[in-house]
């Protein structure tokens, strides 16, 4: 089996448990006006891969994974469900912890058996949260959210660990409406591990204009760390107004 990756980084510090092996997949349905990796969203270019070639590059730097693993984002992984379950499934076999760094907009009911092989091999999930309303998620990224929260079901049903990733962008995002809808929908949910509240950077904009594309969100001001902080903040404690209501 082929898997059509776009580049694979040797060292990831920030896509999991430890220092990684990051796969970044090739192919993505979602149009998020702040991608910084609009290069994954064709399937053409980079590079064709198998397992026993991603996994030779694992082993010739084991000795820095040893609390870490292999991570798989992209781009959208579960877009290559089947090459990604292979992948997952000869590393489980190694021992080495997996993890899937994925917006869950490919999760169907209809492919459940596909997604059941997936998660028996997958150790974490990070699961990106684009806009908790569904209109602005709409116009966030071209797509509907109800199939990434029909995930977020799936996994707490499979009580798979899940880490939420969540971006602000002013004038989209960092709005404490929208926060606090999210914390109280996420409190209900115990195989929450973390939650990272990122702010949105403008790194990516000589990539676009590299790539010939028009930046979509032009001068949009960056989010700062301590907007980060209070974001958080706000997500947190609405997740802990859901569950002491659930505890009464």
């Amino acid at each position: 089996m082929i898997g059509h990756i776009h580049y694979v980084e040797s060292f990831g510090t920030v896509d999991g448990l430890g220092i990684r092996l990051v796969v970044f997949f090739k192919g993505c349905p979602m149009r998020c006006l702040y991608c910084h990796n609009p290069d994954t969203w064709n399937m053409t270019g980079g590079k064709d891969m198998t397992v026993e070639e991603i996994l030779a590059e694992y082993e010739a730097n084991k000795s820095f994974y040893r609390n870490g693993g292999i991570t798989a984002t992209g781009g959208e992984p579960l877009m290559q469900i089947e090459f990604l379950t292979e992948l997952f499934s000869k590393a489980k076999e190694k021992g080495i912890h997996t993890c899937l760094d994925t917006s869950g907009i490919m999760f169907s009911k209809e492919a459940i058996g596909n997604f059941d092989k997936l998660t028996e091999v997958c150790d974490l999930v990070m699961l990106d949260i684009k806009h908790i309303d569904n209109d602005e998620h709409v116009k966030l990224t071209g797509h509907k959210n109800d199939r990434i929260f029909e995930y977020l079901d799936y996994l707490a049903e499979k009580k798979k660990p899940v880490w939420i990733r969540h971006v602000i962008v002013p004038g989209i995002t960092l709005n404490e409406e929208y926060l606090a809808r999210l914390g109280r929908y996420l409190g209900k949910y115990r195989n929450i591990q973390a939650l990272d509240i990122l702010p949105y950077h403008s790194m990516a904009k000589p990539k676009y204009k590299e790539l010939g594309m028009e930046y979509p969100l032009g001068d949009t001001p960056e989010a700062t760390k301590e907007d980060a902080v209070k974001a958080r903040d706000i997500v947190i404690e609405n997740m802990k107004i859901t569950r002491q209501k659930g505890e009464n």
